[in-house]
């Protein structure tokens, strides 16, 4: 059976232009469908890249906006050397322009806005620490500290609505600067002397991969527990998840399971053969479950296990903390308990 993820359509109604080589692109919901576009604070967007390439191209943004304040959807755009995605949107996306999207996605946000956080973003991956930041002073009583590491001033993304927050929220909003430039490359030591002061907050890291290690590192030799230090990171996608594939699904048998969701408000059980991912199997079922990469690397498809036992067959994203509350990716999932229950309302 032939099965493509739901697309959406989202249209441009302003391009900021942040730096000289980062957009920002506010997008509504085109089409209908707004009840689709409804996300936590730190998800991404899946957006279609026109392309002549076998398989098309598609590429992740995170949301920059917070759901928990009156603003529009906001993904922004680094454009990086040899960047497919980055440089199409850069050059081409103007006011007015409609893009195919997937319904937001990723696991990437806090279980809870009350708590206290220390936040470390890199260049563009600041996107989603943004998303949270916003989140938790709008909606949460916390004090937020933000770490944001830059090559120089210029580079700086969001600085005046930084400052902006910061004039909002006194004594609860601390941006530290690091610049490059000026401070050099962060290492282990002066990470660790910046967060030592915050090292019972809950974390979250987004940047580029060097950096993120060293976070974790010096967070590590500090002492802080795992659960409490989340890290996003993302995989180019391999596949076009906005073309049909070919869901096969075996017959159910003796040894088949069975599973309950809950999806878009609806409850639905299906037959689970053994050894058939959940995706295919919901997929297979006129259910319109969500998925992006199907390759255990994107988190688009991740359901909560409310009753049962399953097994992944790889997971290259949800860290141990997300494993143990429950939390899966429906495209690796196979049954091991006869009944399971599943929510993507979580």
């Amino acid at each position: 059976m032939s099965a493509a993820a739901a697309p959406l359509q989202a249209r441009v109604v302003e391009v900021i232009r942040e730096t000289a080589d980062a957009h920002t692109l506010v997008l509504e919901p085109a089409g209908g469908r707004e009840d689709s576009f409804s996300y936590k604070p730190g998800q991404f967007l899946t957006i279609r890249i026109p392309s002549d390439r076998p398989g098309g191209a598609a590429r992740c943004y995170s949301l920059c906006s917070s759901p928990l304040q009156d603003e529009k959807l906001k993904v922004t755009i680094k454009r990086t050397r040899d960047g497919y995605g980055s440089n199409w949107i850069c050059d081409n996306v103007v006011e007015g322009h409609v893009l195919d999207v997937l319904r937001p996605a990723g696991t990437f946000t806090p279980h809870s806005l009350e708590a206290d956080f220390l936040l470390f973003a890199g260049g563009s991956g600041v996107t989603p620490v943004m998303s949270i930041l916003k989140s938790a002073l709008a909606a949460g009583t916390g004090s937020v500290t933000m770490v944001y590491a830059n090559r120089d001033e210029s580079s700086v993304i969001f600085r005046e609505e930084l400052i902006a927050l910061g004039r909002a929220y006194p004594g609860r909003l601390n941006v530290i600067h690091w610049l490059e430039t000026v401070q050099g490359i962060p290492d282990q030591a002066a990470i660790g002397a910046l967060a030592a002061p915050y090292r019972d907050r809950e974390v979250f890291i987004c940047g580029p991969g060097p950096f993120m290690d060293c976070v974790e590192r010096s967070l590590q030799a500090l002492g802080m527990p795992p659960e409490r230090i989340h890290i996003e990171r993302f995989v180019s996608l391999a596949a076009d998840p906005f073309a049909p594939v070919e869901t096969v699904v075996p017959e159910a048998g003796p040894g088949s399971s069975v599973v309950e969701v809950d999806l878009d408000g609806e409850q639905r059980t299906v037959n689970w053969p053994q050894g058939a991912k959940l995706l295919d199997v919901l997929l297979g079922s006129g259910l319109e479950a969500p998925y992006s990469c199907r390759e255990g690397a994107c988190s688009a498809c991740t359901c909560l296990v409310l009753e049962g036992e399953v097994r992944m067959e790889r997971n290259e994203v949800l860290d141990a903390a997300d494993i143990r509350d429950g939390f899966i990716l429906a495209c690796q999932a196979v049954p091991v308990s006869d009944k399971v229950r599943i929510t993507y309302e979580a």
